[in-house]
């Protein structure tokens, strides 16, 4: 199935949906009659190992399409942008200055400007110095970083960040985690990670394909603890 537009009215505040979602891998049921609206700035998903977080974002951006049911976007090209758990998943060209300048592509502008326009947002974050650097002179941090840059160049309205902290040392964890609180467009953080959404207004806890529990941030995150807490004394 294609992902299907939200109406134009609705595009104006960024908000995807899920309905009635039926998302079969082989003989593996990730999701069955899975239905939800996303539309706070700021949500976290949690939970454990497959259970289905990573599939919720593959859904969102188009790289899964469920057998039954509907993803909802605003409407508009490039909407929905995703950073990979594994940024070589998702990094294309040899260089930093080509990589970033793929996603500058909407403005159409000569290929002096789009590297002007790249050097000008490396310059702002004090990384002009990367700019002619291979990617595999990077570290897996520094790569993902590149990746986080991408995203926010590109026209996307909502970022999906998979497992973003996972590669980032503390003082690179501690600026990632500055940019999503200042980006302008809606930003989903899965992660194992809980200090970095335990704030946020609505936390997500994904259990085998259902929401297990969903509200402030600080709750759902006490509550997955509290539940991990228990099993793991019962081993």
């Amino acid at each position: 199935m294609q992902l299907a537009p939200l109406p134009s009215s609705s595009a104006q505040m960024p908000s995807v949906r899920l309905e009635n979602i039926t998302l079969q891998r082989g003989n593996t049921v990730v999701f069955q009659h899975f239905t939800l609206e996303l539309a706070e700035p700021r949500i976290g998903l949690i939970g454990d190992n497959g259970a289905g977080k990573s599939s919720l974002f593959r859904l969102l951006c188009g790289l899964d399409q469920p057998q039954v049911g509907h993803v909802r976007v605003p409407a508009g090209p490039q909407t929905v942008g995703m950073m990979f758990q594994n940024p070589d998943d998702q990094i294309i060209f040899p260089t930093v200055e080509e990589e970033l300048a793929l996603s500058l592509q909407h403005l159409q502008l000569p290929r002096a400007a789009l590297q002007q326009h790249v050097r000008d947002a490396l310059q702002a974050r004090g990384l002009a110095h990367w700019a002619a650097r291979a990617i595999g002179s990077l570290s897996q941090g520094q790569r993902q970083h590149v990746c986080w840059l991408a995203l926010t160049l590109a026209p996307h309205r909502v970022l999906l960040l998979d497992e973003p902290f996972a590669s980032l040392d503390l003082p690179s964890q501690a600026l990632l985690r500055q940019d999503i609180e200042r980006a302008q467009q809606q930003v989903l953080v899965s992660t194992h990670v809980l200090a970095h959404v335990r704030h946020f207004e609505r936390v997500i806890w994904l259990d085998r394909g259902r929401v297990r529990a969903d509200g402030a941030g600080a709750e759902v995150c006490a509550a997955y603890e509290a539940d991990v807490a228990l099993r793991t004394a019962q081993v």
